[in-house]
């Protein structure tokens, strides 16, 4: 039975009504009917678990049955009532003592076993053993009759705990049988091998361990059904106490520069000032940002040493980080409009956080990026104070306005002009300026606290020129003065100004994602600028570059890289490995915490493989030289259970691993600086008063509307709980890729993993094969040992590596099973390792399909018969002989016949040929790595590429029908034996179908699919696995030149039609007609499909189209989405999603259906893409209704 199960069932006859004891059963079936009370009572009693069921099957209507079961029940009450009210005196009870002689009992448990039942018993311990379908294990008696008496001498199977015993003489062969089978018994449970109840032992998990297995095995822990809440751990280098140092403080100064690869584009430096020191790997780095248009920026950080600020320095720059972030990204002005209020006129402590503080000011334009030499922009900072003591006096915020209430902003020395000429002066609200000098100026404007830079001086224009957001429908407004007027209630005191052409843009941007894949020749296409006209008198001049504004727009997504890396650094170090010459770059250990949902150009999946084979090797060796006396079946146990997610994860909440796990891509609207109020709160939602979520079950769950990775203001969030286990192991990989295997075992021991090897240990597992006898093989040996090119100190290993558990007939003690199973994990590291290093731009995908492709048994079976290793193989088995020379021809004559057929296998003992020697190799290497990989890359070449990766026929068709929008309809059919598969792909212009014939419907499933594939190959359409990170996929259709991109982030399929062959298209149309209103409209099968009531929740009439085309089996539709902006806010959807936005989306979208043609509709306008393709999607399903295609089911 399998732990990692919900349920598990047991089949058994009525020999369980005795001798089995399952704790946790909860139910019992009886299906015949019990003859006797004892049996009833017996089969009932083996559901132990409190509330638990038996149920007992009657047939129907056969009341001779249910009598007899009725006279059972009575007879229990009435044994149960005689015993309850027996007279006490009534008799004596006298101890018994008596016990068989020729028997075994164990105190603690009363269970025995008599030298009668020792013989099954023993022969029920060897069915326990390992073997496969050569070998079955089994004891062998040898009997020695000398002086009138008999001796048995029993010899157990290579991976028993011990394999030979001989018994005491007895009168005859029969009896000296049975007495050395209970010696047997006796000795196998002193060993361990059998538990206190005379049973197998079952491998599970370590005698110490056993709190942490119940813990690990809750149900669900480990896997990506279950989520759990937890929390983030904030990050210590970024808290200060410098705020009430009336003396000042003195910083870590980092100095910040950006680079534009357009040399015109220029961007302010800034300094980072923290009260901490960060980490050097922290303090020097650089990122690239990633602008529209192909524009790159790439900054870099790097320390400029000790940097004072007094407590008026101070407070200016916080002064600064106030304005412009609050302005840039958030609100000065806050309340209603009926009252506003300007954020900075209240308590300002409110906006910093202790926890979180730092300072980021500008530097002077002097300070370039190649200069040692830099100072701090203190003008740029002064100008910001002095707009921020500008808006704490300003009338029109100071007093409490009501809408209607006509509120005069004052200009500074303002003369009246009936006309303006380019030569006037133009007045803001704290200043006057000539029209060249306010071009690319830094404004605010004081009724909204917005920031703006000014692109151009309308002087045709004035506050009484038509509103520009004339067009719109819902526009009221005459004019600018208009709209002021009835918006804000503000009269203007000089409406004959001309207006400024203002460049807004109110939000920040994740600029850590390259959008164009890496291609610098795809361009990606720049957002439409976007502009407002303002007056003049409603803007206040800040002095300071715009070059400081444009900067400004990249802190977010450096800081929160930054922020991530001290977050990886401080990680680094709670596992403090500090050797002299290795570094563990918090870079790697970001890697390790980062998840794809993330969006990053690194995650966690490559890592994550390499750990897991890192750590099935150290776990591998580990249990391997600790117990020599365990069976592979044993340790494979030991080793499943410690590297089974559900452990992984209690080994990584134990170290509070959650809380540094980056489980979501970077939304830059929420990010905040130090001294900014955030203007999009999620407040904590999940019943959680603290900071720290507790482990509780109540914060787990599996309900699949549950969003994952969306954190709260308290960092609460939800996360699927197998991402903890996989950190585990990418820990592990990061460790191991910049450390080695040391520093790997070193970050699984602060895990709590036990992995460490005594070399002791290592001397006596050569030693022990030492021992073994080569000489009658020593010409095998030599042979193998020329052909692997290298030379055993310790001849036995070799030969314990090559001897199938089926020589036991030639009395032969060992086999190589503990050797294939260490050798399995050796070949998996070095595999995995050679991958890793060999493809590092290839997506994590593709890696794994490398290293399934390269680490299987099938693949070492063709190593062992490729470099004729198979021919050493030491057996007696006539089946395998057999089998491994039908896989020799078989490989011979498939060598150059291209595709292989699906379900081809060799004899596993050929592969675990392959995987022994490796072991073997290992232990005689004295576990060096290397030394094995000199050995095996030879041996294992060719080693699979991208290039030449053969994916199953299945799993390629799936991929090729995914990305070109097509469904798969599978019919499976058992005759006898034997399993027909079909396999249905219907093109826009034709069914194909694809058939296989097999024993395993895998395998029928996999020749049908072959088929399908050389079908799509004939009519020009195949499919191609490309080697970049972005895990592209194209599917080319040679026929009509059309290339098909699939891209993982959006699975938006794309089609690109190649212009020269425009003409062949547009000359198919007659075979794919659009819908026409005479045209007849029925569906194909000629029976009209019903479908559910759609649902008109957002994505619900999209999964019901997408529904309806996977059962008929029709193309997937295609969207093609357009954004529209509007000057005037749009107002969308009724009552509770109500909803008002200034971009607009809609979406049309085409349908395919065979032998009808295609059906084309336009959906109505929607706030967001999603839903303006729900909306097409409604449509069609209605459209296709109306016409008679199908019908939908009422409500």
């Amino acid at each position: 039975m399998d732990n990692c199960l919900q349920i598990n069932l047991l089949f058994a006859t009525d020999v369980v009504e005795e001798g089995i004891h399952v704790p946790n059963c909860s139910c019992v079936v009886r299906f015949d009917l019990p003859k006797t009370v004892r049996s009833y009572i017996q089969s009932r009693g083996r559901a132990r678990q409190n509330g638990s069921l038996f149920i007992t099957m009657l047939e129907r209507n056969n009341y001779k049955q249910r009598e007899q079961l009725f006279n059972i029940i009575r007879s229990e009450h009435s044994m149960a009532e005689t015993a309850m009210k027996r007279d006490c005196d009534g008799c004596i009870l006298r101890a018994f003592n008596f016990r068989e002689a020729n028997a075994y009992y164990v105190e603690c448990t009363g269970a025995s076993v008599t030298a009668d039942s020792s013989v099954s018993l023993v022969h029920q311990y060897c069915e326990k053993l390992p073997g496969d379908k050569y070998y079955t294990p089994k004891p062998s008696f040898q009997f020695l009759f000398e002086g009138g008496s008999y001796e048995c001498r029993l010899t157990l199977p290579p991976s028993a705990a011990f394999q030979t015993i001989t018994g005491p003489s007895s009168r005859n062969s029969h009896l000296a049988k049975q007495i050395v089978c209970l010696e047997a018994c006796k000795k196998l449970h002193q060993m361990g091998a059998l538990d206190d109840h005379l049973l197998p032992c079952i491998e599970g998990h370590e005698q110490g361990d056993s709190k942490l297995q119940n813990n690990a095995s809750d149900a669900g822990a480990g896997t990506t059904k279950r989520k759990e809440l937890h929390d983030t751990i904030h990050i210590s280098a970024l808290s200060a106490t410098w705020m009430d140092n009336p003396l000042g403080a003195s910083f870590h100064g980092y100095r910040i520069g950006f680079a534009c690869n357009i040399a015109s584009q220029l961007y302010s430096g800034f300094v980072l000032l923290t009260e901490s020191k960060l980490d050097d790997d922290v303090a020097e780095t650089n990122v690239d940002l990633y602008l529209l248009s192909n524009k790159i920026v790439k900054s870099s950080v790097s320390s400029c040493g000790q940097v004072s600020l007094d407590a008026n320095q101070i407070e200016r720059a916080m002064g600064f980080q106030e304005l412009m972030f609050n302005g840039l990204f958030g609100k000065l002005l806050i309340g209603s409009k009926a009252e506003r209020k300007f954020l900075l006129h209240e308590d300002k402590k409110l906006l910093w956080n202790p926890a979180y503080l730092y300072l980021i000011l500008p530097l002077e334009p002097s300070s370039s990026c190649n200069s040692e030499s830099w100072s701090i922009n203190w003008k740029g900072i002064d100008s910001c104070m002095a707009a921020i003591e500008f808006l704490k006096k300003s009338a029109w915020l100071s007093v409490e306005n009501q809408v209607n209430t006509k509120k005069s902003i004052p200009c500074a020395n303002v003369s009246q002009h009936s006309e303006f000429t380019e030569t006037d002066v133009i007045y803001l609200a704290n200043k006057s300026s000539t029209v060249e000098d306010l071009k690319e100026t830094v404004v605010m404007a004081i009724h909204t606290g917005r920031m703006y830079t000014v692109s151009d001086v309308l002087v045709d224009s004035s506050a009484g020129s038509p509103f520009d957001g004339n067009a719109d429908k819902k526009c009221n407004y005459t004019s600018f003065s208009d709209y002021f007027y009835k918006k804000y209630g503000i009269v203007l005191d000089h409406p004959g100004q001309p207006l400024l052409l203002l460049k807004q843009s109110h939000c920040a941007y994740n600029l850590l994602v390259d959008f164009s894949g890496g291609d610098s020749s795809k361009v990606v296409p720049g957002k439409p600028k976007s502009h407002v006209h303002m007056p003049p008198e409603l803007l206040i001049s800040i002095d300071v570059p715009m070059s400081v504004l444009k900067a400004c727009y990249l802190i977010p997504s450096l800081m929160h890289r930054l922020e991530s890396l001290a977050l990886a650094s401080q990680l680094r170090g709670q596992i403090a490995y500090n050797l002299p010459n290795v570094h563990i770059g918090s870079s790697l250990i970001l890697e390790a915490l980062t998840t794809l949902r993330c969006c990053e150009t690194f995650s966690m999946e490559r890592l994550e493989l390499l750990g897991d084979s890192v750590l099935k090797y150290a776990m591998s060796c580990y249990l391997f030289l600790k117990y020599p006396e365990k069976h592979e079946g044993q340790l494979s146990a030991r080793r499943s259970w410690a590297v089974c997610n559900a452990t992984l994860h209690k080994r990584g909440t134990d170290r509070k691993l959650q809380g540094y796990i980056r489980d979501d891509a970077f939304e830059p609207r929420r990010w905040t600086a130090p001294g900014q109020l955030s203007v999009n709160p999620v407040p904590c939602a999940h019943g959680v008063d603290t900071l720290e979520v507790p482990l509780l079950s109540k914060y787990q769950t599996s309900n699949e509307k549950v969003m994952v990775g969306k954190q709260c203001d308290k960092g609460h969030r939800w996360m699927v709980s197998k991402t903890i286990a996989d950190c585990v192991e990418a820990l592990i990989g990061a460790y191991y890729v910049a450390g080695g295997l040391t520093a790997a075992l070193h970050v699984m021991k602060w895990f709590g993993i036990e992995a460490d090897i005594e070399r002791s240990c290592l001397d006596e597992a050569i030693d022990r094969a030492s021992l073994l006898s080569c000489t009658p093989k020593a010409d095998e040996i030599r042979a193998l040992e020329a052909k692997i090119q290298y030379e055993f100190f310790s001849k036995g290993l070799l030969l314990e590596a090559i001897t199938h558990a089926s020589e036991q007939e030639s009395s032969v003690g060992y086999c190589y099973q503990r050797l294939e199973f260490l050798g399995d994990s050796v070949l998996d590291v070095l595999i995995t390792q050679h991958l890793y290093r060999t493809h590092i731009d290839i997506d994590p995908g593709e890696l794994t399909d490398l290293r399934s492709a390269s680490v299987n048994n099938e693949n070492f079976a063709q190593v062992a018969v490729r470099r004729n290793l198979y021919q050493h193989l030491q057996h007696c088995s006539g089946l395998l002989l057999g089998q491994v020379t039908d896989y020799v021809k078989m490989l011979s004559g498939d060598e150059n016949s291209g595709k292989s057929l699906p379900g081809r296998k060799g004899p596993k003992a050929l592969g675990d040929l392959v995987e022994s020697i490796a072991g073997a190799v290992l232990i005689d290497a004295k576990l060096n790595l290397e030394e094995v990989w000199k050995v095996f890359e030879p041996l294992l070449s060719p080693i699979v590429t991208p290039e030449n990766l053969e994916l199953p026929p299945l799993r390629e068709l799936n991929e090729l029908c995914d990305s070109l929008g097509y469904f798969i309809k599978e019919t499976l059919i058992n005759d006898g034996d034997m399993v027909h598969a079909e396999l249905r792909v219907q093109l826009k212009d034709v069914l194909i179908i694809g058939e296989g014939v097999d024993r395993t419907k895998k395998t029928a499933k996999g020749q049908a699919a072959l088929h399908l594939l050389k079908t799509l190959q004939s009519r020009g359409i195949t499919y191609a696995r490309s080697a970049s990170k972005g895990r592209k996929q194209e599917v080319i259709n040679d026929g009509e030149c059309k290339v098909f991109s699939i891209v993982a982030e959006d699975k938006v399929v794309s089609e690109v039609d190649s212009a020269q062959h425009s003409s062949k298209k547009k000359l198919k149309t007659s075979h794919s007609p659009v819908f026409g209103s005479k045209q007849k409209e029925v569906c194909p099968s000629g029976d009209i499909p019903v479908i559910a009531p759609i649902n008109m929740q957002k994505g619900g009439p999209r999964s019901n189209l997408y529904e309806l085309c996977k059962r008929l089996q029709w193309p997937m539709p295609t969207f093609q989405s357009t954004e529209n902006k509007s000057r005037s806010p749009i107002q969308f959807e009724e009552g509770s999603e109500k909803r008002q936005s200034f971009c607009s989306f809609t979406s049309k979208i085409s349908l395919h259906i065979p032998t009808l043609g295609t059906i084309e509709v336009t959906g109505e306008q929607r706030a967001d893409k999603k839903r303006s393709q729900d909306s097409a999607a409604h449509l069609l399903l209605l459209e296709l209704a109306r016409r008679g295609i199908l019908a939908i089911a009422s409500a």
